[in-house]
């Protein structure tokens, strides 16, 4: 696992997220690609994806820290997921040679994204 992995999945204190960025990071296609699996609220149907459970509600379900969990290593709640772990670096193939080594997401992104995720009650 990679240094953000460890060290989030560890336990240290969660980090202020801005929820208006991680609603926007959200909504991008082709940075955080949440909207390629699940539907998110706010967005219009045909932008949506039905793969993964939809987003409505899940700030109610789950808390700040589960909800990072989920991001950061999401086959720990479900070896046979398709979602991608947002903060592993060793492991992935076919990376393109200027990505390798970095996470999918920074982790000031993934604080956004928790932030935002929270709010969905």
């Amino acid at each position: 696992a990679g240094l953000l992995l460890a060290s989030v999945l560890a336990g240290p204190a969660l980090a202020a997220g801005d929820a208006g960025r991680g609603a926007s990071l959200a909504a991008n296609r082709s940075a955080s690609m949440c909207v390629l699996c699940h539907a998110v609220p706010g967005q219009p149907a045909a932008m949506q994806g039905d793969i993964g459970p939809p987003l409505a509600g899940v700030g109610a379900r789950l808390s700040a820290v589960q909800l990072r969990q989920r991001l950061l290593a999401p086959e720990r709640f479900n070896p046979d997921t398709v979602m991608p772990s947002y903060g592993r670096t060793q492991g992935l193939q076919r990376v393109p040679t200027a990505l390798q080594g970095q996470p999918l997401l920074t982790a000031p992104q993934v604080d956004d994204l928790v932030a935002w995720l929270v709010t969905l009650k």
